[in-house]
């Protein structure tokens, strides 16, 4: 248990039945009343971001995430499965559960699975990964004075958009929580 005073940004608690991890809190300490804790809380399932007040006694179920080394297998075109390390122990993901978590990542590779009570609800990517472009538009010499951009697809099949001089076949790395090239590998 967790009053509302501990509370601590990226901390997750059980709050009416839901889950939530703490995005930002205040202590907030009126001239006149009592004072209170102010939150944003966003629900680790569906993802949504609320505000929340509560008083700095209230106390509160810390919510234990489970957070597992995986390695990506392959898609059958139904199902993502994946794989501990391990314990060799297989498991499928839907569509739904995966999102787009794997818009940057190969088969092979290794993910944070997130799960609370057994339930999956979040893959974690890499934060940085390097991937060969297999499709874009050749650049022109003189044309990086502006700092212009264009669209590559890499082997994954995402696009992103890249510097001028980027060509076709070059490895770059990019930054899978924002999908933007970095540089080249």
């Amino acid at each position: 248990m967790v009053s509302a005073g501990e509370f601590r940004n990226g901390m997750t608690v059980e709050i009416e039945g839901s889950v939530f991890q703490i995005v930002e809190f205040q202590h907030v300490k009126p001239g006149k009343g009592a004072a209170f804790v102010r939150t944003k809380l966003r629900n680790i399932i569906s993802g949504g971001v609320i505000e929340k007040s509560f008083r700095p006694t209230e106390r509160f179920e810390n919510a234990h995430i489970d957070r597992v080394d995986m390695q990506y297998l392959y898609n059958d075109g139904e199902f993502y499965y994946f794989m501990d390390v391990n314990t060799f122990e297989q498991i499928a993901l839907t569509d739904e559960q995966v999102g787009d978590a794997l818009k940057f990542v190969k088969e092979n590779e290794m993910v944070k699975i997130c799960s609370y009570k057994g339930n999956v609800f979040s893959i974690e990517p890499p934060l940085c990964v390097e991937l060969v472009i297999t499709d874009t538009e050749p650049g022109f010499k003189g044309d990086t004075a502006t700092g212009a951009t264009k669209p590559a697809t890499v082997e994954t099949g995402a696009v992103v958009y890249v510097p001028l001089f980027v060509n076709q076949d070059d490895k770059i790395r990019i930054d899978t929580r924002t999908g933007e090239y970095m540089a080249r590998a």
